[in-house]
């Protein structure tokens, strides 16, 4: 109705008009009553002119017009309700994973970004961890008092490591599909962060993204930062702790901070368990190739969105 909802009006056939200009009309129209004072030549244009008319009404019936149209047609009230309708849902971790997919705000870094970032941050992580072992080993060579880190921690494997390795993949992997369900900001933390990561990367690019931080990690926090401290629960805390802090930004919250505070402490207590860099190694490499699996098998439609 918009403009033509008007206080007076009369339905008129084409046929009682003395000259028409609707030949072809053959059913009721509604025209306002003042189409017989007007010549018939002013209704050429119908909409237009009954606009203009209109527009140049009084506000009263300016006024009286908008509330006519606000009864036919509900949706054009300007301004949210006053209150909702019913109670607030909520929200759950599924809806905070969902609501990403209305941000087109996180940016997706191309397939050649991201295995570039990782080999260089993954090799200076790992150099890094060299340099402080090697370091110490050649200090304490020379008759100096300081503790040899590199025989403290070392590469060693015996056959019971695997069994620690496998009770480190359960009990890490299945605390993180619990929290996934259970805890919305980490979920939608770690979504955040895995979308920006793993949506342009190749099937086989996740076994190298995989693998590589999780040994250049531990070879510079449980290999390296763990025997500087002491080889003690405390000091497998602090590295644990630095290791959470070090794990946010680029979309991970504090709550991903927690995780990985969790993650490095019962990496910590694995490699004083074992005094083998082998099982936290081992242990987060698979991790991060379950969890990035888990992830992209779970969201199939993912589609490459580079920048």
């Amino acid at each position: 109705m918009g403009y033509l909802a008007m206080d007076c009006w009369c339905r008129i056939k084409p046929s009682d008009l003395p000259s028409s200009p609707y030949p072809h009309l053959g059913r009721k129209y509604e025209l306002p009553c003042f189409q017989s004072i007007l010549p018939t030549k002013f209704f050429a244009g119908f909409q237009g002119k009954t606009r203009v008319y209109a527009s140049k009404s009084s506000p009263k019936r300016l006024k009286k017009a908008k509330e006519v149209q606000k009864i036919v047609n509900p949706q054009l009230i300007e301004g949210p309700p006053d209150e909702p309708n019913g109670p607030a849902d909520k929200p759950s971790p599924t809806d905070s994973i969902n609501n990403l997919d209305s941000q087109p705000s996180i940016p997706i870094a191309s397939r050649n970004s991201v295995l570039q970032a990782c080999t260089v941050t993954s090799g200076l992580i790992a150099v890094a961890g060299v340099i402080i072992r090697e370091g110490s080993h050649l200090a304490s060579s020379q008759g100096w008092p300081i503790v040899d880190y590199s025989s403290e921690i070392s590469f060693n494997f015996e056959m019971w490591h695997l069994q620690l390795v496998a009770g480190l993949v359960v009990l890490i992997s299945s605390s993180r599909f619990l929290l996934l369900k259970t805890w919305s900001d980490f979920a939608e933390s770690s979504e955040a962060s895995n979308r920006q990561v793993l949506t342009s990367l190749e099937p086989l690019d996740y076994a190298f993204v995989a693998f590589l931080p999780g040994i250049s990690e531990e070879l510079l926090f449980r290999g390296a930062l763990l025997p500087v401290l002491g080889i003690n629960f405390a000091s497998a805390t602090a590295v644990a702790a630095l290791f959470g802090i070090l794990h946010l930004g680029n979309g991970r919250k504090f709550s991903f901070a927690i995780w990985a505070t969790f993650v490095g402490l019962a990496y910590g207590y694995a490699t004083i368990l074992s005094s083998s860099l082998f099982v936290p190694m081992a242990s987060h490499a698979i991790n991060n190739l379950i969890g990035g699996v888990i992830w992209r098998i779970s969201n199939p439609n993912n589609q490459k969105k580079e920048v």
